[in-house]
């Protein structure tokens, strides 16, 4: 049983040091521990720090690419090193090391296939009274949409198995985070969550300069995301919106013309007959989006089924 511990890291020559040195070297359950470290386009020491404290799988990324496409570079880097379970951690030592055996316990055991570390974010103490929030809710329209029950969505220390990280297709470039749940809650992998703690914060958060980025991009990622999977829904609310709004100004209209009154209100029937129309129009869009929606997954269950022959054919040549 080998276990990756896979770190995306964006210049943090001066944290990753003590990243390294808190992670555990001997599981329960694992015969062999691996590092990896996946250099973000760094333009400081972050690689020689992993060179000089013995990090033998270091995978650079020419550029900044940002942490969904960093994740991605990891778990396929990973899943050729022949890893069984691959964690994720931050390379600012954000999270307890000695908690990953926590992390991996309930994949050990055969109850999931993705565990996500729970940080109890109303209880971390660096995070802002509003950042607390907005994290709360978010996980709370993430755990509605994906029909899951993790109550830490944006939490970046999370274990995969094999078989969970050859069905994972990041599309987001921004995070992967709310993604991966999403695909998890859609894709039926067993999911589950543990407690975890957090260590003392080194340094502040990079992922996004302000609320409102933050707000907007993750806005945009849970419902591109969700409309990937459930595109029907999506579109026939708004189609039945514009269409039920239609719907009520014909009201309307009748009811002034039946009482005599319909004198000058023309304009009404031609809005209404515009928005019903345009309501049906998106109701179709729908029903198309839908049938590609099918035709995508059947892709996803190719591309799984090729990653898995691929992965199994390096193996058997001892690659």
């Amino acid at each position: 049983m080998k276990l990756i511990v896979q770190i995306p890291c964006y210049n943090e020559e001066e944290t990753l040091p003590v990243t390294l040195r808190e992670i555990p070297r001997v599981f329960q359950g694992v015969d062999d521990v691996e590092i990896l470290v996946i250099d973000d386009g760094s333009t400081d020491r972050t690689v020689d720090v992993a060179k000089k404290a013995g990090v033998r799988h270091i995978v650079r990324l020419m550029n900044h690419k940002g942490l969904a496409e960093s994740f991605t570079a990891g778990i396929d880097a990973a899943l050729r090193l022949g890893a069984d379970i691959i964690v994720n951690t931050d390379g600012d030592n954000q999270y307890r090391a000695e908690d990953i055996q926590k992390l991996i316990d309930p994949i050990l055991s055969g109850e999931a296939e993705m565990v996500i570390g729970d940080r109890n974010v109303m209880q971390v103490k660096h995070f802002s009274f509003v950042k607390k929030r907005l994290q709360s809710l978010g996980s709370w329209i993430v755990r509605q949409l994906s029909g899951t029950e993790i109550p830490d969505v944006t939490s970046g220390f999370r274990a995969f198995s094999r078989s969970a990280a050859l069905r994972l297709n990041i599309i987001s470039r921004y995070t992967y985070t709310l993604e991966t749940v999403i695909q998890a809650g859609k894709k039926n992998i067993a999911l589950t969550h543990v407690p975890i703690r957090t260590n003392e914060q080194l340094r502040p958060s990079r992922l996004f300069s302000n609320i409102y980025s933050y707000v907007k991009r993750s806005a945009a990622t849970i419902i591109r995301i969700y409309a990937l999977y459930e595109p029907l829904k999506i579109f026939l609310i708004i189609g039945a919106g514009i269409f039920g709004l239609g719907l009520l100004i014909t009201v309307r209209f009748l009811y002034f013309y039946f009482t005599h009154q319909g004198a000058g209100h023309i304009q009404s029937l031609i809005l209404a007959a515009v928005l019903m129309i345009v309501g049906f129009q998106v109701a179709m869009i729908g029903l198309l989006s839908d049938i590609i929606a099918a035709n995508r997954r059947l892709i996803e269950d190719v591309l799984h089924r090729i990653k898995k022959m691929e992965l199994n054919r390096k193996q058997e040549k001892g690659e």
